[in-house]
């Protein structure tokens, strides 16, 4: 079979991350069933002094069970993100320097797993039969806080921001928000290409927070009018509500997970061992389940995001008119950022939140796209 360098790069990152997939589910599935678990729990319990589901054991248990994974998921995740990014040409940056942001990205993932299951063990404590629904309001608004302070927090802790120091193009990206309704704080260079060659631009934040960044590796070799209609698929999405739209996606997948991860719980705590429900031991079976009911949704997620993506492509040639540049600018980011052209329709169904990069050109390219 002749296959492209972007189609062997994504089928070898797509098998990657499906061994990854495998090892984090086996890892909780044995650990649950060999009553490692309970060991574990017992563990947290004797370093915390505290119950099955105190604060200070769910803290201990969560930190053990974080960095038992990381043992058995740090080298796949060392050769999707590091090993194939260098060999397809796509990261510049060193393995001190992967290795470092892997290891803030990690601290960064315990602490808002501690902060989640300190949530979800006290909602069970207080609400034991409603607590499913109590932990979905409250995680659905840590996305909502979360979106707010990833561009002053949690950005920063990975890329150099800087405002933008080219007049002309800040002055036009800022009448192009102005003119789309969408009132920014500023415009920033993203300082992107220390660590990759991909290019891109985002409008971040919510409300007080919301920014306009632009990549230096789009500022080095982009023309102002690619990175204009660029921005302006970017300013469609809030104008479309898009961000709020998926939140509310969030919020039902939220919902679905810890109905799956109650139900699994109510019948399988007394089979597994557990204290009771409420035992931080059973927390491998909550991820497991809300994991299942987040992969069962991944399609119909995929789906509506490739339509928001769509009518963001429609919204930036309607709003800047830039025809040519959206084609030219689309097809450099392809290449740049070594898309995957035309996937096979199983592969766009359960991998891609965007519509191919051929297919909007194509669209592009009619009268009225």
């Amino acid at each position: 079979m002749n296959e492209d360098k972007s189609s062997r790069f994504h089928r070898l990152k797509r098998r990657a991350a499906f061994v990854s997939l495998v090892l984090t589910a086996t890892f909780l599935a044995t650990i649950l069933l060999s009553g490692a678990s309970v060991a574990l729990r017992e563990m947290a319990a004797a370093f915390s002094s505290g119950g099955p589901s105190s604060p200070l054991t769910v803290a201990a248990y969560v930190l053990l069970l974080a960095c038992l994974n990381e043992a058995f998921a740090l080298p796949v995740a060392y050769y999707r993100s590091y090993v194939l990014e260098r060999r397809y040409g796509l990261s510049s940056e060193s393995v001190r320097t992967w290795l470092l942001d892997h290891a803030k990205a990690s601290a960064l993932g315990v602490a808002l797993g501690i902060g989640g299951a300190e949530v979800v063990y006290l909602a069970m404590r207080i609400w034991p039969r409603g607590w499913w629904l109590v932990s979905a309001v409250a995680f659905a608004g840590g996305v909502l806080l979360l979106t707010r302070l990833t561009p002053t927090l949690l950005l920063p802790m990975f890329y150099r921001f800087t405002p933008l120091d080219r007049e002309s193009l800040r002055a036009r990206l800022l009448t192009l928000s102005a003119r789309a309704g969408v009132p920014v704080l500023g415009v920033f260079e993203w300082g992107m290409g220390a660590k990759t060659r991909r290019a891109n631009a985002a409008l971040v934040g919510a409300g007080a927070t919301r920014r306009i960044l632009v990549s230096d590796t789009l500022l080095a070799e982009y023309s102002d009018d690619e990175i204009e209609v660029i921005l302006a698929h970017e300013l469609g999405h809030h104008v479309h509500r898009d961000i709020p739209k998926a939140l509310a996606m969030e919020f039902v997948l939220l919902l679905a997970g810890f109905g799956a991860a109650a139900f699994a719980l109510a019948q399988a705590w007394h089979r597994l061992g557990l204290a009771g429900s409420a035992d931080v031991a059973g927390l491998p079976l909550l991820l497991l389940a809300g994991g299942c009911a987040a992969l069962a949704g991944t399609p119909v997620v995929n789906l509506l995001s490739r339509l928001n993506e769509r009518r963001a492509d429609r919204y930036a040639l309607q709003l800047t008119g830039h025809r040519e540049a959206f084609i030219s600018a689309m097809r450099r980011l392809g290449d740049q950022n070594l898309a995957e052209t035309r996937p096979s329709r199983l592969s766009l169904w359960l991998f891609h939140t965007h519509p191919p990069i051929e297919e909007r050109i194509e669209s592009a390219r009619r009268p009225n796209p």
